[in-house]
């Protein structure tokens, strides 16, 4: 399921043919907006010439609330508002703090993003997340299968897995990525 909000929807909407005022638009998106709404048409409002959409509505978070609540794992990238401006805020906090529900019921929550760790911080909730990052672009590029250059570079510093025939204790570290045993490093004092 994926659930937009802020400004990621507008695209969609000018997708739909719905006007979008003077809110930005990816164009060169449009065509893959127009793609992605062919299995399912949704309802949205159209925005006035020389209006811009800055939060979403009353019916979005009851959309949204209602499906969250049929989720085991939630990713947000990005509020649903220009939650700076406390007139646009309530909503991305209404957000935030189902969030937070969901997360202490047991729901994974993952928040991605600097904007949306904002947001999360703003209402309070940050502590009770699942996962907090503020590499908002890359958390969705790992989603997305790509390969980070900082996670191969650890992967290639990671040591040659250990000759050692016993146990993994301590001193030994399982890699998921490589799926490999190595020995960790010995850290040695050298004094002055």
């Amino acid at each position: 399921m994926l659930l937009l909000g802020g400004g990621m929807i507008f695209i969609f909407h000018k997708a739909q043919g719905l006007s979008v005022g003077s809110s930005l638009v990816e164009e060169d998106k449009l065509d893959l907006a127009t793609t992605l709404l062919k299995p399912r048409q949704m309802g949205s409002s159209a925005i006035p010439d020389g209006r811009m959409g800055l939060d979403i509505g009353s019916d979005s978070i009851k959309t949204f609330t209602e499906a969250l609540d049929t989720t085991k794992t939630i990713m947000w990238n990005g509020p649903m508002g220009v939650f700076e401006f406390d007139k646009f805020a309530t909503r991305t906090g209404a957000i935030a703090k189902k969030l937070a529900d969901l997360s202490e019921k047991g729901v994974t929550t993952i928040i991605g993003g600097g904007d949306s760790v904002a947001a999360v911080e703003e209402v309070g909730v940050a502590k009770v997340m699942s996962h907090i990052s503020t590499g908002g672009g890359a958390s969705l590029e790992l989603l997305e299968g790509k390969e980070l250059p900082g996670v191969l570079a650890l992967d290639e510093a990671t040591p040659e897995p250990c000759q050692d025939s016993y146990a993994i204790s301590r001193r030994h570290q399982f890699n998921p990525r490589t799926n490999h045993v190595a020995c960790k490093p010995q850290l040695k004092f050298h004094p002055a």
